[in-house]
Formats: structure tokens, C-alpha cells, sequence
């Protein structure tokens, strides 16, 4: 396992992390505690993994509990990110929950401090490593107070890194715009992107790159909801709790197509690794969120970070590929949150598919091809 730093601080981390969401939420099967716990002790144990990212919303509460079981005593052989911002102490509104409907949020001052404190209380310990706000929306990327209080709570020792994390869907492209501008000592964003979902990814991270020179990204939806890990076909039904289940069959379908066109990434490794590896050639990405269900997936991942690094001409081909939505025609695809600047144009980066031409990656690639 390779290790990368959060500029700007003393936190290293693993380029392959642990999204506790798939132990803690039952939303990719169910697994109990003592399963969840052994399984993260054999990713810091057996792989090396030292990131882990949860929130005070999985599980009410139960990834936070399930690292500070698996990691007691261990403090500072791991990195703990959790996230806050849905009243998950609102008992109408979580009894009242259905699936996977967000709940109401709340980020004034008091609260905050009240959701960081007992998020303290579930991990165990004195410190939160990375915090970040829970799918933050654009009143939230607006509130110079909220991030005043993550910065009064940094500079108390409470955390040690704070950002956004934009979600639940693909979208949220000024969200981010705005917040590296408004907030340029930003730490860190989570967001969705891969190899099959460039955009708006890839011009946010443009826009950090331009704005915010210590912030870094953390990914997850990194195998476009097991996509890229190339096990399904046309025919593949998934399980009645599974959330892939609820997706149109168009989703399934054009997907497989696409990821036919990705072979040539697979000579030296699993399509999955490969994945992971086109992310980690951004060098605005220190952590990589892969879904982790089983140990087979575990092993795989975790060992894409010792896989040699795509090569110039691989990624050359990626970036073609992206630019004829990897040969399939469909409709455009749909986004959440802000996607076009409301006033001013100072950072335009709306008007194409994948608007930004490339990142840094993409553009050393085109140098050397």
C-alpha cells in the first residue's frame, strides 16, 4: 500500500480507503458488528489500509461505533473521517425515514458542535481526523458561519481537517465551484467520480486547482456502482434491497457496453484495480472510497495501489474514449444541484460534457502520447 499526504497538514493516509457505509447501512446486505469489525481490522491488519470514512448518519450512529470497537486502543495507526449535517437526533423524522430519503438537516453553530461532540463519543476518541459536512447543498456553501465553526473546531484540536462532501447523486458542480472560492483553505471534498462519470468530477477538480491550493479530493462511486469491476452482464438482476435494483435497465444495459471498450486496462490487472488507478493518476486525489462488501473485494482493491501506474498512452485512450461517451448514444445524463453558474461567469465550466478539456493527467498524457 502506498501512503499520500492532505496538503498542507500531517495526515497521511492510504490510497485505497474504507467506506463504512456498506457495513453499517444494510444497503448492500447485511452484515453484523462482529463482521464489520473483523473486517476493518483486516484492512489496516492484512492490507495496510489506514483511511476509513463513516458518518453520523450511517447506521444512526453505527459505522462510528463499529470503527471505535475495531480500532480501540489503536488511535494512531488510523485515520477516522466522519461526516455531520443530518439531524439523525430528530427521532419523529427517523422513525418517519423510508430507504434511503435524507433527512432533514441542520448546521447551525450549536448544532454542529452538539453532532461533532457525540460523534467524538461514538469513536472514542478526542479527535476527528477529516470532518466533513454531510452532502452539503448550495445554503450550505453559503454560510460563512458553518465554516467558521469548522475552523474554530480545528483550531481547538476537536478535528484536524474539514471539507464538504457532496452527494447523495452525481451532480452538485457550482456547489463545489463556489465553496474553493468562497472558502479556499478548504481541506478536502468528497464527491463522486470514475472513469465512466467524468464530469462534473473532473472540472471540480479544475476549479480546487485554481482556488483552493491545499485542498484535496476523496472519491467515492469510484467503480460507477460495480460497473467497473466488469462482473455484470445484460442479465444480471440484483437483490431486492440492493439500491442498484431501483436504476433504469438502461443504466445496466448501456453500462456493459461501455465497459467492453475498457480492456485494454486489464493486462496487468482486474478492471477494478484499473479503476482505482486511473483516479489515483490524478494527483488531487489522496484517497480513493471503493465499495467494499466481501474480502475478496478487500484483497483486490486495496492491492490496486501497488499495481504499475497507467501509462500516458492508456490514459490518452480513457480521455478519447470519455469524449464518444465510450461508444454508446443516450440521452444526456441527469444531474443534481447547481450545474450552471447563477451570476457571473468568472470559472465557466458548464458548457461541455466534460468542460474542463482535461486535468493534469489527462493534459501530461496528450504531451506524451
Amino acid at each position: 500500500m502506498k501512503y499520500r499526504q492532505f496538503p498542507g497538514t500531517s495526515i497521511s493516509v492510504s490510497e485505497v480507503g474504507f467506506g463504512t457505509w456498506t457495513l453499517s447501512t444494510g444497503w448492500w446486505g447485511e452484515k453484523t458488528d462482529d463482521e464489520a469489525v473483523a473486517m476493518l481490522r483486516r484492512a489496516l491488519d492484512e492490507h495496510g489500509v489506514t483511511f476509513f470514512d463513516a458518518a453520523d448518519a450511517y447506521g444512526n450512529g453505527r459505522a462510528e461505533r463499529q470503527l471505535s470497537e475495531a480500532f480501540r486502543g489503536r488511535r494512531s495507526e488510523v485515520v477516522l473521517a466522519t461526516k455531520v449535517g443530518y439531524d439523525i437526533y430528530d427521532e419523529a423524522a427517523v422513525a418517519a425515514r423510508r430507504g434511503q430519503q435524507e433527512l432533514p438537516m441542520r448546521t447551525d453553530p450549536a448544532f454542529l458542535r452538539f453532532a461533532v461532540d457525540k460523534c467524538l463519543e461514538r469513536l472514542e476518541t478526542d479527535y476527528i481526523d477529516v470532518l466533513q459536512i454531510h452532502n452539503a447543498k448550495m445554503e450550505h456553501v453559503r454560510d460563512a458561519e458553518l465554516w467558521g465553526t469548522l475552523r474554530d473546531l480545528k483550531r481547538e484540536g476537536k478535528i484536524r481537517a474539514w471539507g464538504a462532501a457532496f452527494g447523495p447523486a452525481i451532480g452538485w458542480l457550482y456547489e463545489s465551484v463556489e465553496l474553493v472560492e468562497r472558502e479556499p483553505d478548504v481541506n478536502t471534498i468528497q464527491m463522486i467520480w470514475n472513469v465512466l462519470e467524468q464530469h462534473p468530477g473532473s472540472a471540480m477538480i479544475e476549479a480546487a486547482r485554481r482556488h483552493a491550493p491545499d485542498c484535496c479530493f476523496n472519491i467515492r462511486v469510484t467503480h460507477a456502482s460495480g460497473m467497473l469491476e466488469g462482473k455484470y452482464t445484460a442479465d444480471t438482476v440484483f437483490p431486492e434491497n440492493d439500491h442498484r435494483r431501483h436504476r433504469p435497465r438502461s443504466w445496466l444495459v448501456n453500462g456493459v457496453e461501455k465497459v467492453k471498450t475498457l480492456d485494454f486496462l486489464t493486462r496487468e490487472m482486474t478492471l477494478g484495480q484499473a479503476a482505482l488507478k486511473w483516479l489515483l493518476a490524478e494527483p488531487l486525489v489522496v484517497t480513493t472510497l471503493p465499495n467494499v462488501y466481501d474480502d475478496e473485494q478487500l484483497a483486490e482493491f486495496a492491492a490496486a495501489s501497488d499495481k504499475p501506474d497507467l501509462g500516458a498512452e492508456q490514459l490518452a485512450r480513457v480521455a478519447e474514449l470519455d469524449e464518444t461517451n465510450f461508444g454508446v448514444d443516450e440521452g444526456p445524463m441527469s444531474y443534481k444541484g447547481a450545474m450552471t453558474r447563477e451570476r457571473g461567469a468568472n470559472l465557466d465550466l458548464q458548457t461541455a460534457r466534460n468542460p474542463t478539456g482535461r486535468p493534469a493527467l489527462h493534459a501530461a498524457a496528450a504531451r506524451e502520447s
